[in-house]
């Protein structure tokens, strides 16, 4: 798993430590900037700072503050839409809405818009969900359709697309299609089981949905299997040599792409063991490109080389006249690591009991950050055939890829001989 350098190392570089110390130090009571930047504060002060009160928001003027409301929920609904799953928090802003609607003629219009929006996003995830789970729940182990239907599974991904580029396309379809759908409070709902300012109290009565950010992450291990059964698979050495070579092309466009998280799966694919233990297989193989892709995701030095690339891809990024230009997929596991150490390994609160809101300002960068690389609309034209390919044939589990692989290639050693025996004898029984 990827490690993480301790904070102090992670945010020296921007003052961010000692900022923070030096307002702690410095004995603010109230609300403590640095820069023109809110670095902390109390709860109270903060509350004091933000709440209307009648010296700034008397009831005589609440043609003023409408537009604010206004602006306010438009912009949350926009952000946050999944928080209105909850019929409360859905019923109190139709509430609400109303109140402002009422008020002014002129608002009526744009409260109406704000709600269809709203509603329309809802719709269209439930719909992507219900799909989700219809993917779920048809998905079969490769072996057992192999031995009860051996015609229907004689295809590869090569005869369904030869072209490494076009499948690089079609996968980038997919990561950014399910990238759209996370939602960025999925993030904290993933993390945060209780009050982020009060570590005894519950923040949540139940735990909170984050489907689509798990369907995200259960995506990358479909890859990563589907690619080692493409590669165990095929009966003639000269075939699994050939399939490796053009997962290696695959790969090696993602990266050109900016489809990061698609290049992982791919090369942890060919890294699990039921691939890598096919030597003669491998010995055919020229692994010049393949080497140059591993380089560029090593994890040493905290996936340094990865971090690098990402940098110049978002830089690309901002300066691009194109889609094809924008895009910017990230490992993903990699990035909710980077969230999750961030959240656990900087205070909630300074020393003097202040809100540490530079913690929560550095979060929101990288949430942001996010939430731009996953509009990104895909350039690419879609392929029907290849993408319900990538998304639906069955595929082997870890065991089948084991017995697979020494179908192809015997076993080395008593412990593998042992292994093939066992899961010959469990896995083709049983079928």
């Amino acid at each position: 798993m990827p490690q993480t350098p301790p904070f102090s190392a992670m945010f020296d570089s921007s003052g961010y430590n000692r900022n923070l110390y030096q307002a702690a130090e410095a004995g603010c009571t109230g609300l403590c900037y640095h820069d023109n930047n809110l670095l902390s504060g109390s709860l109270e002060a903060l509350i004091q700072h933000l709440v209307p009160n009648v010296d700034y928001y008397p009831d005589n003027q609440i043609r003023k503050i409408a537009p604010k409301i206004l602006q306010l929920l438009t912009e949350w609904t926009e952000t946050f839409p999944y928080d209105f799953r909850d019929e409360r928090m859905m019923r109190n802003l139709k509430d609400l809405a109303h109140q402002i609607a009422s008020g002014e003629e002129t608002y009526r219009k744009n409260v109406h818009q704000m709600i269809q929006g709203l509603v329309r996003k809802l719709a269209t995830l439930s719909q992507y969900e219900e799909v989700l789970a219809k993917i779920s729940s048809t998905s079969t182990d490769r072996l057992t359709v192999l031995k009860t239907k051996p015609q229907s599974i004689q295809r590869d991904i090569i005869t369904i697309c030869s072209d490494p580029y076009t499948l690089a396309q079609q996968l980038t379809h997919i990561e950014l299609e399910r990238l759209n759908y996370i939602g960025p409070e999925e993030f904290v709902q993933a993390f945060v089981q209780k009050d982020p300012l009060d570590n005894d109290k519950s923040c949540y009565s139940e735990r909170k949905k984050t489907r689509n950010l798990e369907a995200y992450v259960e995506w990358f291990n479909r890859l990563s299997y589907l690619v080692a059964t493409e590669i165990c698979m095929p009966v003639k050495k000269k075939h699994r040599a050939r399939m490796i070579e053009y997962f290696i092309d695959v790969a090696r466009e993602c990266f050109n792409i900016g489809n990061f998280n698609s290049l992982m799966a791919i090369i942890s694919g060919m890294n699990m063991s039921p691939v890598s233990r096919l030597k003669k297989t491998w010995a055919k193989v020229k692994t010049a490109k393949f080497d140059v892709l591993e380089h560029q995701m090593d994890p040493s030095s905290n996936f340094y080389n990865y971090r690098t690339a990402l940098r110049g891809a978002a830089q690309r990024s901002l300066a691009a006249h194109s889609s094809r230009e924008k895009i910017v997929i990230p490992f993903f596991s990699l990035l909710i690591k980077d969230i999750y150490f961030l959240n656990e390994g900087c205070a909630n609160r300074l020393p003097n009991g202040h809100v540490n809101f530079e913690k929560f300002w550095e979060l929101a960068k990288q949430v942001s950050e996010f939430m731009t690389w996953k509009q990104v609309e895909c350039p690419f034209e879609r392929d029907r055939k290849i993408l319900q390919y990538l998304l639906t044939v069955p595929v082997f589990s870890e065991d089948a890829l084991y017995l697979a692989s020494y179908e192809s290639e015997g076993p080395e050693n008593h412990i593998e001989k042992d292994r093939w025996k066992s899961l010959r004898s469990s896995l083709l029984g049983r079928v």
